[in-house]
């Protein structure tokens, strides 16, 4: 087969499997180079059938990721939304108390003796002494006038420039949700067109993978093998499974997309094909940031390690830890499944650094490092 394999141990053990019989026959050579042939030609056809289900299950899973990032910004939109909308009523709460100190300020003029004019007031002392208080008096009244209209100019700016954010964070919230609609649609649409072509291949794969066994039991017939059948059939099962058994485990699989850009997006995990309900393992202690529904994966778990990576498993069919649970290497977390933007079942992998999205750096170093192969990305 020309399948790429997930080894989901440090040491990938395929025994048990049968030995080639001992030859039973003179070797044809036209028939086996007929055989050789036949085989190449449908191994071709398969490999190719694979590439398209990888084409479609990586577009899909861009478009899904653009989707979340259209919600995430609609989130901050409407975050900063509801920030400048209390800035605004704080402003204009503190416009309302300057604008009362200054009504106060205006019936203060026409009472008492402030009605008189400055003059006035200092031409009625009854002495220097007296002069130099109401000096000093009419002095601090002004001083304390013009603090308080500074004061009004000043929480009346704030309000204008409260508000002039306050709509400008209701523009942007406008734009962002339109914005995170049509990325919805398009994730929708795009997993739509993806999905039956998906089916289509999918099956077109199995039937050539049938002829593809068939053509190697042939060759091993020409080639003068006995018991040819069993031994091809031993042979297509050593290229699709894997040994799985302690830690440095991840899912028994097979690894269809890696970690770059591919087919004109940019692919941020390491997609892993298997059927649905096949275990996840976590490949390193940790503790659960979250697990449960997730934009684009339906569902996934993330889990934060010592070294404050976060690694993500997405489109999971069923999990079985929760957020702030703290899990060991080798712990199941979840199974295989097939939800959100997903064309089939698999599991996606990625690795997150410096928090949730802030950067996404291919898989494979990090896996490795924790006795985790992965074929052909490695």
């Amino acid at each position: 087969m020309l399948t790429t394999l997930v080894a989901v141990l440090a040491t990938v053990t395929l025994s048990g499997l049968a030995a080639p019989a001992a030859v039973a026959a003179p070797v044809d050579a036209s028939a086996v180079a007929a055989a050789t042939a036949e085989v190449d030609r449908v191994s071709a056809l398969v490999a190719a059938a694979e590439e398209e289900l990888a084409r479609a299950t990586v577009t899909a899973e861009a478009a899904a990721d653009a989707d979340r990032a259209a919600q995430d910004q609609l989130v901050a939109a409407q975050t900063a939304a509801a920030t400048t909308a209390a800035q605004l009523q704080t402003a204009q709460a503190a416009t309302a108390v300057a604008e009362a100190d200054v009504a106060t300020l205006g019936r203060e003029a026409f009472m008492g003796r402030q009605t008189l004019g400055d003059a006035e007031v200092l031409l009625g002392a009854e002495g220097p002494e007296e002069l130099l208080q109401r000096a000093t008096t009419l002095e601090q009244l002004g001083v304390d006038r013009s603090e308080r209209l500074e004061a009004v100019e000043a929480v009346q700016a704030d309000q204008e420039d409260a508000d002039r954010a306050a709509r400008d964070a209701v523009t942007a919230l406008d734009a962002a949700a339109a914005a995170a609609a049509a990325a919805d649609v398009a994730a929708q649409d795009q997993l739509a067109a993806t999905q039956a072509s998906y089916d289509e291949v999918a099956a077109e794969r199995a039937a050539l993978e049938t002829e593809l066994l068939a053509a190697q039991t042939a060759l091993l017939e020409a080639q003068g093998v006995a018991d040819a059948a069993e031994v091809a059939a031993a042979q297509a099962e050593q290229a699709t499974v894997v040994a799985s058994a302690g830690t440095g485990s991840l899912v028994t699989g097979r690894v269809t997309s890696c970690y770059g850009s591919r087919w004109g997006t940019t692919h941020y995990g390491i997609d892993i094909a298997a059927p649905i309900g096949t275990p996840i393992y976590v490949p390193e202690d940790g503790v659960v940031l979250q697990a449960g529904p997730a934009n684009g994966f339906g569902q996934a778990v993330y889990v934060q390690h010592p070294d404050g990576v976060i690694s993500l498993y997405g489109h999971v069919d069923t999990f079985t830890v929760r957020a702030g649970q703290v899990v060991t290497a080798g712990q199941q977390i979840a199974t295989v499944g097939n939800r959100g933007q997903s064309t089939g079942p698999h599991l996606h992998v990625e690795t997150h650094y410096g928090g949730l999205y802030a950067e996404r750096r291919d898989p494979v170093a990090w896996l490795s490092a924790r006795g985790v192969s992965v074929g052909s990305c490695t």
